[in-house]
């Protein structure tokens, strides 16, 4: 990722904390074949630095998790388009956005660790109060075709493209532009508006 110093972030628990928040990944990992990508939700458990997730025993990651690949995963955060009419002195537009990307590679992990995978995915996202049943004979089969997976957290990259390049004025112009847009641009102008 292309990452001036003024937009870096490198504090790892501000990181972990953001994709724990965003928990909606783009993993991507690389097999003899080439790049491989899913769309999957993801636990980070920042205390063992791994991430944790499952996905289709048939899809190709699948087997490049088995065979110990290095995987990048990405967090996507709140996100906007800026208006360079609000800036004081001449612009161009942009985007302001957030994004962690955790390297590492990643593993398979047995029956036991995935049953935990997914007994604690339901538990962090669904607050009906729904749970999982250890002898129900419907989800016995279906976790058959479904594999549980590790990423060790080894590096990680977190750009935060605030208009930090910009004056204080400017960024203030921006939030109050940001906070008239979508849901995503008004989180990122309290974001903003809370590192300023």
């Amino acid at each position: 990722m292309y990452l001036p110093e003024t937009f870096a972030i490198d504090d790892r628990a501000t990181l972990l904390r953001h994709a724990a928040e965003h928990p909606f990944a783009t993993v991507i990992t690389l097999g003899p074949e080439g790049p491989s990508v899913s769309h999957l939700p993801l636990l980070v458990d920042a205390g063992r630095g791994v991430l944790r997730g499952h996905l289709a025993r048939e899809n190709p990651q699948s087997a490049h998790f088995a065979s110990g690949a290095q995987s990048l995963a990405i967090f996507h955060g709140p996100h906007g388009y800026v208006s360079p009419s609000v800036y004081e002195q001449p612009g161009v537009p942009t985007w302001n956005y957030v994004v962690v990307h955790v390297h590492g590679r990643g593993r398979r992990v047995g029956q036991d660790e995935l049953w935990a995978i997914v007994n604690d995915t339901v538990e962090r996202f669904d607050n009906s109060g729904w749970r999982l049943q250890v002898g129900d004979d419907f989800l016995r089969p279906m976790l058959e075709g479904i594999a549980g997976f590790e990423i060790d957290v080894e590096r990680l990259e977190g750009k935060y493209k605030l208009s930090q390049n910009r004056s204080s004025a400017d960024r203030s112009r921006v939030v109050d532009w940001l906070e008239r847009g979508d849901d995503s641009s008004r989180a990122l102008a309290a974001l903003m508006r809370g590192r300023q």
